[in-house]
């Protein structure tokens, strides 16, 4: 089996494809760690991206003129500068004003480049999210709204069992697409040097000089993980689906 494993991978490199480092541990074992880690990354983001969006549109949705102004002005700000800037401005600026601060206080800064990666990104998404949410609610009927109010159903209440549920329904799409993006987004991590697959991949090719067939394997992955994410989807849209609502 080996033996057969050996010569289909060096017939692979004879025709420009390089995977003879799945054969080294040396390059092995990085290689599925920065796996790893990016599911990790990518697990995490999802569910700090659903918090930090419903926070974003409760915030907006506040009564507190102030607090819906600060939300709609982060919103704002975020989703109209580059990812990677703001990933750029959290790790080499705030993340070193935190640093310089908790050194003259003869601590350490507990903050890792993981932790950033998943705060930006989640808060970066998050506030996609929120709009998505935003138009969901906006689509719910105001004769259910006004149905809602006349059996007494106080403001929290038909947020949470009523507007919320028809919201999201409505949203669905949306948030889904935004889910794919986070996936494909989360590659950034190794901007900062977080071992992902791509941070990994990076290190080895640089060494082995088989861009080409890491390329390929890196592109499968987050083919692989966007296909399992909108395939999620399509199938929460068809189980979550109200038949007849909306038409």
């Amino acid at each position: 089996m080996n033996g057969s494993l050996h010569a289909l991978l060096n017939t692979a490199a004879h025709h420009g494809l390089d995977f003879r480092f799945l054969l080294d541990a040396y390059d092995r074992d990085p290689f599925l760690h920065g796996l790893a880690v990016s599911i990790e990354i990518i697990v995490a983001t999802m569910l700090g991206s659903a918090v930090a969006g419903i926070a974003l549109l409760l915030a907006s949705r506040s009564r507190h003129a102030w607090m819906a102004a600060s939300a709609r002005a982060f919103i704002e700000l975020t989703r109209c500068t580059p990812t990677v800037v703001q990933l750029y401005c959290a790790f080499l600026v705030v993340n070193m004003l935190i640093t310089q601060w908790l050194q003259q206080h003869h601590a350490e800064n507990p903050f890792r480049p993981m932790f950033w990666v998943v705060l930006v990104l989640s808060l970066h998404q998050g506030a996609f999210h929120a709009e998505a949410l935003r138009a969901g609610f906006d689509a719910v009927p105001a004769q259910t709204i006004e149905g809602a109010e006349s059996l007494g159903l106080d403001r929290r209440t038909r947020f949470w069992r009523i507007e919320m549920p028809l919201a999201l329904r409505t949203a669905l799409p949306t948030l889904i697409n935004n889910a794919v993006e986070l996936v494909k987004a989360s590659s950034l991590a190794s901007a900062i040097a977080v071992g992902d697959i791509t941070y990994q991949s990076i290190m080895i090719w640089t060494q082995r000089d088989n861009v080409l067939a890491l390329m390929l394997l890196i592109l499968l992955f987050y083919g692989a993980l966007t296909l399992l994410v909108s395939r999620t989807g399509r199938w929460l849209e068809h189980r979550l689906w109200i038949p007849g609502y909306g038409t």
